[in-house]
């Protein structure tokens, strides 16, 4: 089946999964019930992550706009027919298994929803394991709806696509359409996976290096005090920039090319400064030395209006004491929709739960 055919445009109010059951009210919400513009459920005030209302399709076509017009973009695919639609190539890896038996063979098969790119299947391994299990991306398990959960909340599609965004106005789109252009050229990073000291340039030489062996014989130098022996005791220094500790030489590690390859994390390490949730993916923005997520790098450069959840465009809004900025037209009563200025008796004022 061609891609584009399981493309849906999403528009506001009516988020793909309607009708998923929240899993933080569990037995509670009966079903997603879309407000009109709040990123939030209208039975039970939770926010669409909480219902997981989204699917593959949506996910990969919003994570290759994303990276689309980036120097991330070959890590994305034209839809044929598309229109300049590009979709994210997404890298499952399956591992198949077998298992003993008395007499026939049987295999036990783990497919992932999402592994590193450009690994051999030993090392994407390798780094699987070092994930919590619980948050390690099985299809059909825990982990898998941990990283579609995170993928909405870390990257909300509408930080980055108007046609997600309530009403903008023609000015906001030509803001919104900038401050994207901007942080694509300056912010937006994917982490690389490699063992210590192999991440970049580095990657490429010792992979020509190998080839070269097999080609033609290389001598074997002896070691001098400024030779391999001081380069292997340098090798063997790697600290993680997250936690301070040393990176095994045989374990995998991250990095990320706007920080530069002479810092790496543990994959573990590898976690917003704002929020400490690990990076979806991968995916990174890199601010004033220190990693973010899509959503905590957006709103530290933009308002987000705490009534929809939609970072601001417009030069007028409004801010609350507390820090919170709304939208002028959205700081209204979760019920019945009058300004929150104004008595309208209803038992609750704001919304229960923050979106």
């Amino acid at each position: 089946m061609d891609v584009i055919s399981g493309v849906q445009k999403l528009s506001v109010g009516q988020p793909a999964g309607r009708g998923a059951v929240c899993l933080t009210c569990k037995g509670i919400c009966s079903g997603f019930q879309p407000h009109s513009w709040r990123k939030a459920c209208m039975q039970c005030h939770c926010s669409q992550e909480d219902h997981a209302a989204s699917s593959d399709v949506e996910d990969d076509r919003k994570m290759g706009r994303l990276l689309a017009d980036s120097k991330y973009a070959h890590l994305t695919a034209k839809v044929k027919g598309g229109d300049g639609l590009r979709v994210y190539k997404r890298n499952r890896m399956i591992i198949t298994n077998p298992v003993v038996s008395r007499k026939d063979p049987t295999f036990n098969t783990i497919t992932y929803d999402w592994a590193p790119p450009g690994l051999t299947q030993k090392l994407a391994m390798q780094y699987m394991e070092l994930l919590p299990e619980e948050r390690r991306p099985v299809a059909g398990t825990e982990g898998a709806l941990y990283r579609r959960r995170q993928l909405m909340r870390q990257l909300p599609a509408y930080d980055d696509d108007p046609s997600h965004c309530h009403s903008l106005s023609e000015v906001e789109v030509k803001a919104m359409a900038q401050f994207v252009k901007s942080y694509k050229e300056e912010a937006l990073g994917v982490g690389e996976v490699a063992l210590p000291g192999e991440g970049g340039a580095a990657k490429e030489n010792i992979s020509k290096q190998k080839n070269e062996k097999g080609s033609q014989e290389q001598p074997n130098p002896e070691p001098t005090t400024n030779g391999t022996l001081e380069e292997n005791s340098k090798k063997s220094q790697y600290h993680c920039s997250g936690c301070g500790e040393l990176a095994a030489l045989d374990s995998p590690v991250v990095y990320a090319e706007r920080a530069g390859y002479d810092k790496l994390w543990h994959p573990t390490c590898f976690v917003c400064a704002e929020c400490g949730e690990a990076l979806v993916d991968l995916v990174y923005f890199w601010r004033k030395g220190t990693l973010l997520c899509g959503r905590h790098y957006c709103q530290s450069l933009r308002p987000r209006c705490a009534g929809c959840d939609e970072l601001i465009f417009s030069e007028i809004f409004h801010q609350e004491t507390n820090g919170q900025f709304w939208h002028k037209e959205h700081f209204c009563c979760w019920q019945c929709g009058q300004g929150l200025n104004v008595q309208c008796g209803c038992s609750s004022r704001r919304q229960s739960k923050p979106v």
